[in-house]
C-alpha cells in the first residue's frame, strides 16, 4: 500500500493520501486518531496483540469503524452499517462504497500506523 503525509505549514493541519482503494483508511487516520499520540498508541497496543495473539478488536469512532482481525483490518463508515430505506442506484453506490471501506492485511495497517506517528512527531508541534 502507498502513502504519503503532509503538513501544511500554513494551519499546522496534516493530511494523508493512500493508494486506491484505501482512501476510507486515510480518512479515518485524520478523521479519528489525527495527532493523538496517546489514541494511536492503543489502537497499535491492540494490533500488536491481534497480531500475535489473534481474536479481534474493534475500535467504534465518530465517522468511522475499525475492525481487526487476525487476517484482516476494515476500515468502514458507520454510515455504510446503518439501515437505509432507500436503496442508492448501483452505479452511486460503488463510487460511495470505495470512499467509505477500506480492507488491508493487520501488518501493512501497522506499517502505516507506524510510519503515520512516525511522521506526525516529527513534524508536530
Amino acid at each position: 500500500m502507498d502513502y504519503e503525509f503532509r503538513r501544511n505549514t500554513l494551519d499546522d493541519s496534516f493530511h494523508v493520501t493512500l493508494s486506491m482503494g484505501h482512501e476510507a483508511l486515510g480518512r479515518w487516520l485524520i478523521d479519528e486518531l489525527a495527532t493523538d499520540h496517546a489514541e494511536i498508541d492503543r489502537v497499535l497496543e491492540n494490533l500488536n496483540r491481534v497480531i500475535e495473539h489473534g481474536g479481534e478488536w474493534n475500535r467504534p469512532g465518530k465517522v468511522f469503524l475499525l475492525q481487526l482481525t487476525q487476517e484482516e483490518a476494515v476500515v468502514q463508515a458507520n454510515a455504510m452499517l446503518e439501515n437505509h430505506d432507500e436503496e442508492m442506484p448501483e452505479h452511486d453506490f460503488h463510487a460511495y462504497e470505495e470512499e467509505s471501506v477500506s480492507v488491508c492485511g493487520p501488518e501493512d495497517l501497522l506499517l502505516v500506523l507506524e510510519a503515520w506517528q512516525d511522521f506526525i512527531r516529527r513534524y508536530g508541534r
